[in-house]
């Protein structure tokens, strides 16, 4: 109410009144802090912490056991300077395509047609019948899913091979995870079909909070259902939409159960991501100080990466309150 007022009438006595008005509630009672607490201690110990202590060993070379030893900048430059480094980014930026961009595309047409045509036309039953379906991968442990998959995939005896070889396209077989020209796409194709739910769920909310008089007002205008879908749907949902690509893009980026389960970054390299290669220095190599260095790296992507996101939303939710 107050936020309509400022907007409808800038420069008036009213702006001053209002603002006055809601200045005594905007101060923050400290007798309610105690409550942060508890959270406030969680956070310092499971998460500042323990990443304290992980930049600490990425300036050190340390096996796990006796005594780190302090190194520098070391393993950064090591790490700047190897192959598997970069491919395991690379890795992880085309995993963005299986996790993000695909998916996101994806769930935000279902969730248009479910929403403006199943609804509509058949009821909302079978609109939720069809949104639960969709979501049901969300609720199975991803690494069951990537072990069932790793099922269908096998090259000998997998689902897809032998529905292949039964429609008469056996020539299309294959060793879809044990081929480096085939395994990243297989696992991205697992992760699409595992991902979909989630944006789904998040757009069919977002659809349900526009006012339906829009859409009746350019039904009026002779719009057509994908113009509106362009010019109402997506525009109307821009904050869901951020929020789905920032969460998902960062799931891309610490992909981890999928590769354990399905390839553990094989062949060769070819399924490499950051998270798995530096749990292969921790615990495989037993070059702590190196994997530390990994996880930093992520980090630190990740961390830029949600900046970036944050700051183009508030952007964007400024260049919208000023045009209103």
């Amino acid at each position: 109410m107050a936020r309509e007022a400022i907007v409808a009438e800038p420069g008036s006595g009213a702006v001053a009144n209002v603002l006055a008005a809601a200045r005594p509630r905007m101060r923050f009672d400290w007798t309610y802090a105690i409550f942060l607490v508890p959270g406030l201690v969680a956070f310092a110990v499971l998460v500042v912490a323990p990443f304290a202590a992980n930049v600490y060993l990425s300036f050190t070379r340390w096996t796990g056991v006796r005594t780190p030893v302090w190194i520098g900048l070391a393993n950064y430059t090591r790490a700047f300077g190897d192959a598997i480094f970069w491919t395991s980014f690379r890795n992880n930026l085309l995993l963005i395509i299986g996790m993000t961009i695909v998916p996101t595309l994806i769930g935000l047409l279902l969730g248009a047609a479910l929403f403006d045509y199943v609804a509509k036309r058949f009821g909302n039953t079978l609109a939720n019948f069809f949104r639960a379906g969709f979501y049901l991968p969300q609720i199975i442990p991803v690494v069951v899913a990537a072990i069932v998959w790793g099922w269908i995939l096998q090259p000998n005896w997998g689902a897809l091979n032998e529905t292949l070889r039964a429609v008469g396209l056996g020539f299309l077989a294959g060793n879809w995870l044990g081929d480096s020209h085939t395994a990243l796409w297989s696992v991205m194709l697992m992760l699409v079909w595992f991902q979909i739910g989630y944006p789904l769920v998040i757009f069919m909310a977002g659809m349900q909070r526009v006012d339906p008089e829009i859409y009746e007002a350019a039904a009026i205008d002779g719009a057509t259902w994908m113009r509106r879908f362009w010019r109402i749907t997506v525009p109307l949902i821009r904050p869901e939409i951020y929020v789905v690509v920032l969460t998902t893009t960062i799931a891309a980026l610490k992909t981890f159960a999928p590769i354990y389960a399905m390839t553990r970054g094989g062949p060769g390299n070819a399924t490499m991501v950051a998270s798995y290669f530096s749990y292969k220095n921790f615990f495989e190599n037993a070059n702590v100080g190196y994997g530390a260095t990994m996880s930093t790296v992520l980090t630190v992507v990740v961390m830029i990466i949600t900046v970036i996101y944050i700051r183009m939303q508030t952007q964007q939710e400024e260049k919208d309150s000023g045009t209103r």
